[in-house]
């Protein structure tokens, strides 16, 4: 496909925690396609991250030369989750789950996140994140990165979500939409509180609309939006709590997509762009499978198996949109159409 003509699209990140290096998966096997040009990205969270490493790297003339930039950023991740106690107990290991159910340090995390606040338990607000943060991002050059980056944190007093640009975008922000308010201290930005950019849009849609040229927007979706069967035990209700909640908001944006496409004047400049809208979803199965207490688990290993999902599951996930990488013609299958369908 290296002779097709260029063709802009946006992208759009969820995040999950260390889930989040199934999408690393996604882009490497992006970078791979030349004919595949990113005008903006929109994350959340591990979604976030991604797409500023990405798009610090696109100072890189070779485009596979950013893929190492991403993987150097996850073995920080693992290296400095070596010494955590979140780690997989023997009978995680003997059953072959990547979870951290069986783990004392985890279900004691579970219970006290309960009970303790963050600011007792780590008064001082350390986050190791900070430091990979700055080791791996030049700040500087992505204030002028060709792409455009979208970050959503939700602050604390409105509840609202606030959008980062790339000017703005500095380790606090990325920090502030990764910030999961049982475990971390809120993040302090020009004098407001965040939290974790999940519970207003995970992740935010309408800037890559209103904001940028492209037509065709790829999600990558990390956390499940359906599941067989009702949760019974407390673990997997909290699970389930948790998907719905980080998946609400980009839900009724979808909704909202799909009937604007349907009102909207043609005419109109706005109008063209939300009526012209097409998004594709990449996902897996395998995120089924996997339960909340995997998002903290960092081992390399998981990793680059959930990295090696999301480079299978990206082509196998465009061929159910378009015959090539999801970029499909307005008659085709698309995210928004089928949620609005499955609202009413």
């Amino acid at each position: 496909m290296t002779d097709r003509e260029p063709l802009l699209v946006d992208l759009a990140l969820q995040g999950g925690g260390s889930h989040g290096a199934f999408t690393w998966g996604v882009l490497d096997r992006l970078l791979e396609e030349p004919w595949l040009t990113i005008e903006g990205i929109s994350g959340t969270s591990a979604g976030a991250m991604n797409a500023a490493v990405l798009a610090d790297g696109s100072r890189e003339r070779a485009r596979p030369a950013r893929a190492p930039r991403l993987r150097l950023f996850w073995r920080k991740v693992s290296d400095a989750a070596r010494l955590s106690p979140f780690q997989r107990s023997p009978l995680d290991i003997l059953f072959g789950q990547w979870t951290l159910d069986y783990s004392p340090a985890f279900i004691a995390m579970d219970l006290m996140s309960r009970l303790v606040s963050p600011y007792e338990l780590n008064p001082h607000g350390e986050n190791p994140l900070r430091a990979i943060l700055d080791q791996c991002i030049d700040f500087e050059h992505l204030s002028r990165s060709p792409i455009k980056l979208f970050v959503t944190a939700t602050n604390v007093h409105t509840g609202r979500g606030r959008v980062f640009r790339n000017n703005d975008i500095t380790p606090d922000a990325l920090l502030a939409s990764a910030c999961l308010p049982t475990l971390f201290q809120a993040i302090e930005i020009d004098g407001e509180s965040y939290w974790d950019g999940g519970y207003s849009g995970n992740p935010t849609i309408t800037p890559l609309i209103r904001e940028c040229r492209s037509t065709d927007t790829i999600l990558v979706q990390i956390n499940p939006i359906e599941r067989r069967g009702t949760p019974r035990t407390a673990r997997n209700i909290l699970n389930r709590l948790n998907e719905i909640s980080f998946n609400s908001v980009l839900l009724k944006e979808l909704r909202m997509i799909a009937l604007l496409r349907q009102a909207s004047d043609p005419g109109d400049s706005e109008g063209a762009r939300w009526s012209h809208m097409r998004i594709h979803r990449i996902s897996s199965e395998l995120l089924l499978k996997l339960g909340y207490s995997s998002k903290l688990n960092a081992e390399w290993s998981f990793l680059c198996m959930l990295r090696d999902q999301g480079r299978e599951a990206a082509p196998r996930s465009s061929r159910r949109t378009a015959a090539t990488w999801g970029i499909a013609p307005p008659s085709t299958w698309m995210l928004c159409c089928k949620a609005s369908e499955e609202k009413r």
